[in-house]
């Protein structure tokens, strides 16, 4: 029915690692713009937000380039268990949560790395 598309996995795989990397890359750089309001709201000490911050922008950066793609997965992995673990078990948020800020983004957020994780990031890394 649909023609054969295995040839532009390759590409399918830069555009994932695309869009998880600006998540991070974004997400990181919002955070350090005002660290010590933000890590007040969500109970981190500065420190340990700022290191996260930075592990977020750098490992976004990793993965769209495609430099040490695993290792930068298993980082923002763990961060977004981190995420998962505040939302679910110390905010207690539901699956979809109040106006949509459940902890499913996070589990999409894991899935897509997972992938990337188990792929290497595909064909076009460093």
């Amino acid at each position: 029915m649909f023609p054969r598309l295995e040839p532009f996995t390759a590409y399918a795989f830069v555009f994932l690692r695309l869009m998880v990397g600006l998540v991070f890359i974004d997400s990181g750089y919002n955070d350090l713009k005002n660290p010590g309001a933000r890590s007040t709201s969500v109970g981190l000490p500065r420190g340990l937000f700022v290191f996260l911050a930075v592990a977020e922008l750098l490992g976004g950066i990793a993965v769209i380039l495609g430099f040490l793609t695993q290792l930068a997965s298993v980082g923002l992995i763990l961060i977004m268990f981190g995420a998962l673990q505040k939302k679910i078990f110390v905010w207690k948020t539901g699956f979809w949560g109040k106006d949509g800020l459940g902890w499913n983004y996070e589990l999409i957020i894991v899935s897509m790395l997972l992938v990337i994780l188990c792929t290497n990031g595909g064909r076009f890394v460093l």
